[in-house]
């Protein structure tokens, strides 16, 4: 980079043009991606932490077979 004349003629209109260096297009990922990353890093230092279990909510009993050939099956 450093070899790189700092000052140019332009190859449309001939004026001269002065080199500029900027950052890279961060954000060619995407705003969804882009968010995800952040999140992800963001996570790795500051993660969330839970102080309470979930509430349990009223959950349906499984239904239970009076058949004594079920009984016989072996248990998962």
């Amino acid at each position: 980079m450093s070899e790189v004349p700092r000052n140019i003629t332009c190859k449309r209109c001939g004026a001269a043009a002065t080199r500029a260096i900027t950052a890279p297009h961060l954000s060619a990922a995407g705003s969804s991606t882009y968010d995800l990353i952040e999140r992800s890093a963001q996570s790795a230092h500051e993660p969330q932490t839970v102080d309470r279990l979930p509430a349990r909510g009223a959950t349906a009993r499984q239904p239970v077979s009076r058949n004594p050939l079920h009984a016989r099956l072996p248990k998962p």
